[in-house]
């Protein structure tokens, strides 16, 4: 049993706790924390509830297996969230049989030089959930660890595997794609 003196301790205190007084009854906390936020993350990709709970479970229980190997090098949360994107990338690719550079290749855009110049500024959140759903798993995962998650370039890089320079590349990609998708179904 947990006690209320535990729930107050920050990620890394109670992971120490956990690792180096081996107390694992207290990743209990860590799991009523993040739960919630995990199902969300996976909700977005899934559009199933019962499975996004199931993943989460599936998740948080690899979190507690990997948690010898968190390094402190980034808060708990964007490691927790990295490991999130990455188990539902992971499904996505098998589930749709994704693997990214050819679907890049099967879904080309037209160049477009610049985004920034892009008005978006009347869009709904529906209408952008909707473009959002349209685009490859991994443009969607690296646009929400930018924007939502507010991760650096090197924690999205480490997150996905690829270099820092491969995330700028996809990030200007995965946004030019949005306004094209966008423009053409709602302009």
């Amino acid at each position: 049993m947990v006690n209320r003196q535990s729930t107050g301790l920050k990620d890394e205190e109670i992971i120490e706790r956990i690792l180096n007084e081996n107390k694992p009854e207290l990743f209990e906390i860590l799991y009523r924390r993040y739960y919630q936020k995990v199902v969300d993350k996976v909700f977005s990709f899934l559009k199933n509830r019962k499975s996004a709970q199931e993943f989460s479970n599936d998740i948080l229980t690899r979190v507690y297996e990997k948690l010898p190997g968190y390094r402190g090098n980034a808060s708990f949360s964007s490691w927790i969230y990295s490991i999130t994107y990455n188990y539902c990338i992971d499904y996505m690719r098998l589930r749709k049989k994704l693997h990214y550079p050819d679907w890049n290749n099967s879904n080309a855009i037209p160049e477009i030089p610049d985004e920034s110049g892009e008005d978006i500024s009347g869009a709904t959140f529906e209408n952008v959930m909707t473009i959002m759903d349209m685009i490859h798993p991994e443009e969607k995962a690296l646009l929400l660890m930018k924007y939502q998650d507010e991760l650096s370039l090197k924690e999205i890089g480490s997150t996905l595997r690829i270099s820092e320079d491969a995330v700028k590349m996809r990030l200007k990609r995965a946004r030019t794609r949005v306004f094209y998708l966008y423009k053409e179904h709602y302009s």
